[in-house]
């Protein structure tokens, strides 16, 4: 499996990398980032379309707002991409969306398995409990930049796909009393806090918490490496974290 890192310099870059280096059947071909500044002897580019040589898939833990370029790039290479970022607006989610009628992408806010699990017992709860109130909390490191994390907001859509009717309470802060249709979704900023996601149903006669807790972002680049293992075998369309778990 030969794969492009775009992104290569961010932590997550850089622990990909390692993950693929470490790897008998898979290399890193090319690293990608503005600030190309070399950290291995793998060559690296500033632009993806400098990368003239031949790939299987591409890993990209850049940014958002580079969206539409790696698009382009993936459907005019036919290169299967893993969209490891977050933060998209929904004008950056259809060029995702639409990419995925040409090439095979893999797309989700977070790449943990164990996040994926805790997704599918969120989404049953919600269908057991139908008037329960549901309350979101995610914690996560002081340099963070988007609030909530997307993994908070896909655990929301996720119990949105069972409750049409939810709204988005975001970091509920003015007075009022909570609708019965509302999630209400709080965000912390601390430390060095690798990830904290935490969902609490509540009927009022008993309260469920599901929780996951990241020790170390390894754990995403893991997840992201066995999402391109698996997206490399795919014909074009979208792929998440539901597909891989149930192969």
């Amino acid at each position: 499996m030969k794969v492009i890192i775009n992104g290569s310099n961010g932590r997550m870059g850089k622990a990909v990398n390692e993950i693929v280096s470490a790897k008998n059947n898979a290399e890193v071909v090319a690293l990608v980032d503005i600030n190309n500044v070399a950290a291995s002897s793998t060559p690296i580019y500033e632009n993806l379309f400098d990368f003239t040589g031949e790939a299987d898939v591409i890993i990209d833990f850049s940014h958002h707002t580079v969206t539409e370029n790696l698009m382009k790039f993936a459907v005019e290479r036919n290169i299967p991409v893993v969209v490891a970022t977050t933060a998209h607006t929904d004008e950056e989610k259809q060029m995702i969306k639409d990419a995925s009628e040409k090439v095979p992408v893999f797309f989700s806010a977070n790449y943990s398995l164990g996040i994926a699990v805790m997704n599918s017992l969120c989404k049953a709860a919600a269908k057991m409990f139908p008037d329960a109130n549901i309350e979101i909390i995610e914690k996560h490191h002081n340099q963070k930049l988007d609030v909530p994390s997307g993994t908070a907001l896909m655990l929301a859509d996720g119990i949105k796909e069972i409750r049409s009717n939810a709204t988005y309470n975001i970091g509920r802060h003015e007075n009022g009393k909570r609708t019965n249709e509302e999630i209400g979704i709080h965000s912390l900023r601390m430390g060095n806090v690798v990830g904290e996601h935490e969902v609490i149903i509540s009927t009022g006669t008993q309260t469920l918490s599901i929780k996951h807790e990241a020790a170390s972002r390894s754990l995403f680049a893991e997840g992201a490496v066995a999402a391109a293992e698996y997206l490399i075998t795919k014909p074009a369309g979208f792929y998440d974290m539901t597909d891989l778990i149930e192969g």
